[in-house]
């Protein structure tokens, strides 16, 4: 949260943060935006053109106009216009600057910090420069650089823009005239960039025998920082993007934030800045060591706080770079007794295990994977610390990091830091999240728990706004958090067992045969060393590689190999690992009394004995109800009426109580694909090959309404809060407004198209988390694509499978999503990073499934079923059922009940034994 404050001296609503990732700010220009009114005049709109490597930025002046972005690969024409002068004799010259182009962000309207809006369509733009004689070299200058922004290869996109970059700084350098004194002597100069977090901002570095300055290129947002060397107190080397070209300075002992963090385009450069400061320093202030702090704290001279600063320090840690933020730990594991009781170790998490090793029964799966893994082998799949995890906890005071890592929108409401508890408890049991804590956690502002800038985060299932962070029973508000967090942390608890931890981050547990000891093995390429990107020839891999281990996180450098020393401390009271006797019960209880949440718990109590179950499933009985494949599955919801669709093109209503076909109804001679029961059980809706979607009222047993939606086969449909989403071979995924109470009650329906999500290939298969707020579809080419129902824009698009995806859906808690394909293979997508972060192989294909975030249950193209273990990549259970492919699986919500139907025109009753 320290680094915030370093923005707080520009009071512009325009910011780097507004620009792309690894995008630069060039040039900016007072400009006009002409905007044609109904009487035929233009209306003149003062503010600031800036030229950015991969964007047009206009800022406004008046703070009510939204700030526009125009990305410049999205721009369709940039020209030069003339002014209209009827007198021929007079040269023509350039007034105005002319830009068409496809979409447009439209930032911070009417001043307020929140999610971008995106304008898609044709779109012109026309800006007049004050100074107008500059146009033509403005237009020459965006011309230059959309012609980078649109070539195909990301690797030659950035080669054109760097060479852009080093042509301006090669015409330009340190103007002297900054100089705070005349009698201070150069000693280099020299191209660097500035490192804030998220954002370089190159330019030129020069240092004399009493100051170091860097002037940034632009100008923005200062004309020329300086850093007095008799002022600073501590340098340090830094990794930057994995290479050796980073220098921190810092002015004061403690502070958790540097004074100026640069990135040189070569070590050479850092080096020799880095000795000329040290050589000055050595006469004023003492060099620290890791073992000289370690003594310090050792001997209780500097608080364990204070120690954890100083080695993430060390270790390459800087807030300035979120890829490698400080990394603090969770200490206190009690986050639900009314009081905190400091002297009970149970109390406390255990320091000695990493998170991921905390929970026995998660670690035993992550090992049954990692047993059976080729080498590089790696326990866990995430980092515990990476930019989305530290913006995770700072959204409420950094929501624009927040919109510049995620292309301007928040996470999800539900996936937000919504409440300590909750992030605790999905640290311990998620499949996937191990993070750990950042210092903020330790420090005095309690702001980062707050939502005081009233920010609007979104809307939680249940419909509940996000706001404050839900602090734990024993705060009593964010300061006593914060308070009680310092004091747990510097208790005598944490103090005897601290230097476990940090033989786990920074000790000699991180690698080698002692961290798989400990149960402490990350991804290899999260390692210092662990990949050489210049040893990288394709330069479009490298920057993958680079990007995904950025994004991914680092592991803080190693600074200890042996056994870290205990602290000194003296021994005020034993503490217990049993509760105290005389707390209550409630305190004992981590689970809410009242009756809905009593619910939900037996809810998801049933759902976890399911599921854990799922291996002794039993087939109750078969039907062979129609003459073709199954497609489709519909039950009401007391379990009593099964509706399936079939290739066939029949609908047919099977009593489950009688085990009786009652109806078979056909709305074409074309085969149906999908079915769905709207709510009140009252209309199913089906969907067919013809290109056409029928509603069937149960009531009136008829055909009551047809929505005509595509230009080809309707292969899957969704349904959620009077919308329904239609996919389709026409590469389309539409979205249509659908009363479910209108259709009820035989009204003739109005079917609105809300939107439409176009793909480069049909649409086999889509599927809604169970906010309602993404979809994702797989097409028949093998992508994947996440969309965000709530603005109806493109989250991710990944290239998971090399053949047709048969079958998608969104883990419950919506953090992965998982496919399976015509090639085999099951696939994991994490939702946030868009990332795939598992493959697992079958023997044939899986056209079917169900899952609970970790176990699966598929139907093969034999017709078995298979319970798969995702964590150890193997199948625990085959169970023979069909006699061909499954094509169709329903669970009912306590996932207690399972119907399948399959090519052998058959639909089978299973339940799991208990």
């Amino acid at each position: 949260m320290a680094f915030i404050k370093k923005k707080e001296r520009s009071r512009e609503r325009f910011s780097l943060l507004l620009l792309d990732l690894e995008e630069y700010y060039f040039e900016q220009y007072t400009a006009y935006q002409l905007i044609s009114t109904s009487t035929a005049q233009k209306r003149k709109t003062r503010g600031s053109l800036k030229i950015c490597s991969k964007s047009i930025i206009f800022e406004p002046e008046t703070l009510a106009e939204p700030i526009l972005k125009i990305p410049l690969r999205d721009c369709k024409q940039i020209e030069a216009v003339e002014e209209n002068d009827r007198n021929p004799f007079n040269e023509a010259k350039p007034t105005g600057l002319s830009i068409a182009c496809q979409q447009v962000y439209l930032i911070k309207e009417s001043n307020i910090v929140g999610p971008y809006r995106i304008e898609r369509g044709d779109r012109n733009f026309l800006f007049q420069l004050e100074v107008s004689t500059k146009t033509e070299d403005v237009v020459q200058t965006l011309l230059q650089l959309h012609r980078a922004s649109c070539l195909d290869k990301l690797g030659d996109q950035t080669a054109m823009i760097a060479a852009n970059l080093q042509s301006r700084l090669a015409r330009t350098a340190f103007d002297k005239n900054s100089f705070q004194s005349v009698s201070e002597k150069p000693h280099m100069e020299c191209e660097a960039e500035m490192v804030t977090p998220l954002v370089t901002n190159p330019g030129h570095v020069c240092i004399t025998d009493q100051s170091l300055y860097f002037q940034p290129l632009s100008g923005y947002p200062e004309s020329v920082v300086q850093i007095v060397l008799h002022n600073v107190r501590r340098i340090y080397k830094r990794r930057h993007g994995l290479r050796p070209l980073g220098l921190e300075v810092f002015c004061t002992e403690n502070d958790l934030c540097s004074d100026i963090y640069l990135k040189f385009y070569n070590t050479k450069d850092r080096d020799e800045l880095y000795y000329y400061i040290a050589t000055f320093l050595e006469n004023h202030v003492a060099e620290h060591t890791a073992e000289s702090y370690m003594l310090q704290w050792q001997r209780g001279h500097i608080s364990n706080y204070q120690y954890l600063l100083h080695l993430n320090n060390l270790a390459d840690r800087s807030c300035n770079d979120l890829s490698q933020y400080p990394v603090f730990p969770w200490v206190i594991a009690d986050y639900s007794s009314a009081e905190l009781d400091l002297m009970n170790a149970a109390s406390f998490r255990d320091l000695g295990k990493p998170v991921g090793a905390l929970n026995k029964e998660r670690l035993e799966r992550l090992l049954a994977r990692y047993r059976d893994m080729p080498d590089p082998k790696f326990m866990y799949g995430s980092h515990y610390s990476s930019p989305g995890y530290v913006l995770f906890y700072l959204v409420r005071v950094a929501p624009e990091y927040m919109l510049c890592l995620q292309n301007g929108r928040y996470d999800h409401a539900d996936r937000m830091f919504n409440s300590i508890a909750e992030t605790w408890k999905n640290c311990l049991e998620g499949a996937t999240d191990f993070k750990e804590l950042i210092p903020e956690f330790y420090g005095s502002g309690p702001t980062f728990l707050e939502n005081s800038l009233n920010l609007n985060l979104g809307k939680r299932q249940g419909g509940k706004m996000v706001g404050d962070v839900v602090l734990p029973p024993w705060a009593s508000d964010a300061s006593d958090f914060l308070q009680k967090s310092q004091k747990a942390l510097e208790s005598q608890y944490v103090s005897e067992h601290l230097h476990e931890w940090i033989d786990l981050i920074f000790g000699y547990k991180q690698r080698g045969s002692e961290a798989v000891a400990a149960h402490n093995v990350f991804h290899p390429l999260t390692y210092e060393g662990g990949i050489d990107c210049d040893s990288i020839e394709d330069p479009d891999q490298k920057i993958a590689m680079l990007t995904q281990i950025l994004e991914f996180g680092q592991t803080p450098k190693q600074l200890f190999t042996t056994p870290h020393p205990q602290r000194i401390t003296p021994r005020f009271q034993s503490m217990s690992r049993t509760p105290s006797q005389n707390a209550s019960l409630n305190e004992l209880s981590p689970a809410s009394t009242s009756e809905d949440s009593s619910f939900e718990d037996l809810t998801e109590e049933s759902k976890k004995l399911a599921w854990s179950n799922m291996t002794k499933l039993k087939l109750v009985s078969s039907h062979k109800i129609h003459k073709e494949a199954v497609t489709g599955i519909a039950v009401t919801r007391n379990g009593s009426s099964v509706f399936t669709t079939s290739q066939d093109s029949t609908l047919k209503m099977f009593s489950k109580e009688s085990c009786a076909l009652q109806r078979s109804m056909s709305f074409s001679n074309m085969a149906l694909s999908s079915c769905l029961m709207l709510p009140e059980d009252a209309t199913v809706v089906c969907s067919s090959w013809d290109n056409n979607v029928y509603f069937y009222s149960i009531a009136y047993g008829r055909r009551q309404d047809t929505l005509m939606g595509h230009d080809d086969a309707i292969s899957k449909m969704c349904w959620r809060d009077n919308r329904l989403y239609t996919a389709s071979w026409d590469s389309t995924v539409k979205v249509w407004k659908c009363v479910s109470a209108d259709i009820s009650s035989n009204k003739r329906s109005q079917f609105e198209l809300l939107a439409e999500f176009e793909h480069d290939a049909g649409v086999n298969t889509i599927s809604l988390n169970q906010a309602g707020t993404l979809l994702v579809s797989g097409s028949k080419e093998g992508t994947v694509s996440i969309w965000d129902t709530t603005n109806f824009v493109l989250l991710h698009q990944v290239q998971c499978h090399s053949g047709t995806i048969h079958d998608i859906a969104f883990s419950p808690d919506s953090r992965h999503v998982l496919s399976a394909g015509e090639d085999r293979t099951l696939k994991v997508v994490d939702v946030q990073t868009g990332m795939l972060t598992s493959t697992v192989m079958a023997e044939e294909q899986q056209r079917c499934f169900c899952w609970d975030g970790n176990t699966v249950l598929s139907g093969d193209q034999s017709g078995n079923l298979l319970v798969w273990d995702l964590m150890a990549a193997k199948v625990t259970q085959k169970i023979p059922g069909h006699s061909g492919a499954v094509t169709a699986m329903w669970m009912n919500e306590q996932c207690s009940s399972i119907i399948t139907g399959a090519e052998d025109k058959q639909i089978i009753f299973w339940k799991p034994q208990y």
